[in-house]
């Protein structure tokens, strides 16, 4: 386990969903819980980690993934996994799966197997959850290497989003004959954020979903108000911005006007050595154009 977690600012209200177990407790500081979901689509919290200056990926080929960013920080990784645990389904672009190891899962104990029995009892006694998270992966057109580990293992479940020309490409490229691995299509060159939750809620029983990125996914979501949380380590260092490709924010893709801007209300904010783990819910739309008028 990483040291202790301290917490300096906790505004979360009690609750009867209070299910953190005591040594997971002690590890992050505090206690976690989220709200139900609502009765059309899932409660959607991101995870993202950033430099002092908002870089949330070096765009250097082997050196693009978060843990450049953190430094490989254990709090960090403890804290991604207690989100996976938490999960019902943990959601990628195309980008963010090629930018991880073939055999990767986006399970708890693949990035911080040190906690893996304690993720697994809180996962399955606490939450009362069966299965691993569904792997949800976004790829418009579809070109994703269906020979990674996330479309094979034995009792993982994957989805892939994609548009009609992506269910073609993937229907061509072997897909029926993945047993674990469904293909979910939507019209439009754009997939749009709302029809893909209704989906995961109705069809696939997902009460929380979270968004692992990359920014211009999370970017749309974000525009498309389905972002409940956000979860935002800081690492201390600074990455700077030059040449093209500009190094990513957690947002790409989009942008916002100041009266349309989304607001953030902090809930918690915590510290282990120079690292701070930020955690923020989205605002509501009255606090939002109180904000705005102010």
């Amino acid at each position: 386990m990483p040291e202790t977690i301290r917490t300096f600012i906790d505004r979360r209200e009690t609750s009867e969903f209070s299910v953190l177990p005591e040594e997971l407790r002690a590890a992050y500081g505090g206690d976690l819980w989220f709200p139900p979901s609502g009765p059309q689509r899932p409660y959607a919290i991101g995870n993202f980690v950033s430099t002092v200056d908002g870089v949330v990926s070096y765009e250097i080929a082997g050196k693009s993934g978060g843990g450049d960013i953190s430094g490989f920080d254990e709090s960090d990784r403890f804290i991604m996994g207690l989100l996976r645990a938490s999960a019902d389904a943990v959601m990628v672009g195309a980008g963010t799966l090629h930018q991880t190891a073939p055999e990767h899962l986006f399970v708890a104990d693949h990035v911080w197997p040190q906690a893996r029995d304690l993720y697994a009892r809180y996962r399955s006694e606490a939450l009362q959850k069966t299965a691993p998270p569904l792997q949800v992966v976004v790829s418009g057109s579809g070109r994703v290497d269906l020979t990674r580990a996330i479309f094979r293992t034995p009792g993982i479940r994957t989805l892939i989003v994609t548009t009609p020309a992506g269910r073609d490409l993937l229907a061509a490229s072997g897909v029926g004959s993945l047993a674990s691995t469904e293909v979910g299509s939507f019209e439009g060159p754009i997939i749009a954020s709302a029809p893909v939750l209704e989906l995961l809620h109705d069809r696939f029983g997902v009460s929380l979903l979270l968004l692992e990125g990359g920014p211009t996914l999370f970017g749309r979501f974000l525009a498309d108000g389905c972002v409940d949380e956000l979860f935002l380590t800081i690492a201390p260092q600074v990455a700077g911005r030059n040449m093209p490709p500009l190094r990513p924010g957690f947002i790409a893709g989009v942008e916002f006007l100041p009266e349309t801007a989304p607001w953030l209300d902090i809930v918690s904010v915590k510290q282990r050595g120079n690292h701070l783990y930020l955690r923020y819910r989205a605002a509501s739309e009255s606090a939002q154009q109180k904000t705005t008028l102010a």
